[in-house]
């Protein structure tokens, strides 16, 4: 019975050590997408001031671009 016991015990540190190194995998990756996230909305951001302020048209049906 003992050493069913020490058996328990052993398998209950084995997952409280895993359970502690997964919690830190995903802290880390919070904070990873937490930094990407607050970078793709600066990104749109930027973007959308670039594209308010752009000079130019917008083609519309048949009509071609000045390029051509």
């Amino acid at each position: 019975m003992d050493d069913r016991l020490t058996a328990i015990e052993e398998t209950l540190a084995e997952l409280l050590r895993s359970v502690d190194e997964m919690s830190a995998v995903v802290a880390k990756q919070d904070a990873e997408i937490a930094r990407l996230t607050a970078r793709v909305e600066y990104l749109m951001r930027r973007q959308a001031e670039a594209e308010a302020g752009a000079e130019g048209g917008v083609v519309v049906g048949d009509e071609r671009p000045p390029h051509w």
